[in-house]
């Protein structure tokens, strides 16, 4: 496989250093890529630069994950605006180990064959490293001129770039001389923002005396509207199912706009590029399909959870905005239903008028669910209310029997405004 050319027809390479399409298809090589603990959890943010490393062990070539647990102690000012706070090395070994579980999940560390990938943590070579020794065996071999010309410092120079941030490039070098040096490492990848610490990197090995060192960047993948991928308005898309539920990533990708969605799927899918393009085009001749986002979210929902979860987000999909029954609902256990229902208005009753029995028209109005008693009157007369998933005449009375788990209640008014009521 020529990755090279695989990652240019995905829309994957956004520079690359001369010499590294011809070394990849040389031999098998050594590529790496590495990411910043800043939380315990990767995100999809993350995702695009693990599927690079998943693509170059496809392509048989060998994967190093490199964790910074040393890196992670100062900050990369690369794409930022200001500097970060600076985590304590007990939060940065937390999430060193939250990082490598993941990753241990998307690449193969184990078995015995010669490309199987490879985890280190920059912080076992940092640790031992006095500040003389750096700058004397380091900082020696790159000049002022040549750090202050990198985007990642120019664009800090307004606002102000500490001299911790100053010297990230740097240490990021070494990381790459040091893979070089001991583990003959000679790839290093990453987004288009880490172009000027890669070069500081096959800067440093070349004044060093090092050996062959190449580099290839991803672009910075951005929506159509140009604003950043990987984020909903509740924040990062994390890969951790207790920061984001199954269910929720996969609603972020079914619900990509019609015009990102064949990019992405070009850049996260793993399908052969006939196959994408079949469905590209399909996904083009009939735009509110959803064909794109479906194929993209059954396959990375898959990836990053299961095909279980996969099966429970469609669930939890058709449950909110299919034609499920009252059996669908119920048989969700606690925790399942509120998962799906996250989100969801809530309002809070007390179970006793339950007893006597509770009027539909009373409940919607009190509730505020609908303005007044002719509205909610209006609304049931054209069979616009349902509760938990089932149409309810003007008469019908809420008892303690149709609460789920003894004390929940979903109202759909119309066709996609829920509340959850909950009684106590």
């Amino acid at each position: 496989m020529n990755l090279i050319a695989e990652l240019r027809e995905r829309g994957l390479l956004h520079d690359v250093m001369p010499g590294t399409e011809e070394q990849l298809n040389k031999e098998m090589t050594s590529g790496y890529i590495g990411f910043d603990p800043t939380a315990d959890s990767l995100h999809i943010g993350s995702m695009l630069q693990i599927t690079l490393l998943m693509r170059l062990q496809k392509a048989g070539h060998k994967p190093y994950a490199l964790i910074g647990g040393a890196t992670g102690m100062i900050g990369d000012p690369s794409g930022k605006s200001a500097e970060r706070n600076l985590l304590d090395a007990e939060t940065i070994e937390k999430n060193c180990a939250g990082q490598r579980k993941q990753l241990e999940k998307f690449l193969d560390f184990n078995s015995d064959a010669p490309n199987a990938a490879v985890m280190v943590n920059n912080y076992d070579w940092f640790k031992n490293f006095s500040f003389l020794d750096f700058i004397r065996d380091v900082g020696k071999n790159i000049t002022v001129n040549y750090m202050m010309s990198k985007d990642s410092v120019q664009k800090r120079l307004e606002t102000g770039l500490s001299f911790t941030e100053f010297t990230y490039q740097l240490i990021q070098g070494y990381d790459f001389f040091h893979l070089n040096t001991h583990h003959n490492v000679k790839l290093q990848m990453g987004g288009s923002d880490q172009w000027g610490n890669i070069v500081t990197g096959t800067e440093l090995i070349r004044r060093k005396g090092g050996g062959d060192a190449f580099a290839l960047v991803s672009p910075l993948i951005t929506k159509s509207d140009g604003s950043k991928f990987g984020k909903s308005e509740g924040g990062n898309i994390w890969l951790d199912p207790e920061r984001t539920s199954p269910y929720k990533f996969y609603q972020f990708w079914l619900n990509l706009p019609d015009v990102d969605a064949a990019k992405m799927l070009l850049i996260y899918s793993f399908k052969p590029l006939e196959e994408l393009h079949s469905i590209i085009a399909e996904h083009n001749n009939a735009y509110g399909a959803r064909i794109a986002q479906k194929a993209l979210a059954d396959e990375i929902t898959t990836l990053v959870h299961s095909a279980d979860d996969l099966a429970f987000a469609k669930q939890a999909s058709d449950i909110l905005f299919g034609k499920s029954s009252i059996d669908t609902l119920r048989a969700l256990n606690e925790n399942q239903l509120m998962e799906v229902l996250d989100g969801v208005a809530q309002i809070n009753g007390a179970k006793a008028p339950l007893t006597e029995g509770l009027d539909i028209i009373s409940f919607l109005a009190d509730n505020a669910i609908l303005p007044s008693r002719g509205e909610a009157k209006k609304m049931l007369q054209a069979n616009g209310i349902s509760i938990n998933k089932e149409k309810v005449p003007m008469d019908f009375v809420i008892r303690e029997e149709h609460l789920l788990h003894g004390k929940y209640l979903l109202v759909l008014k119309g066709k996609k405004e829920y509340t959850l009521a909950i009684f106590n």
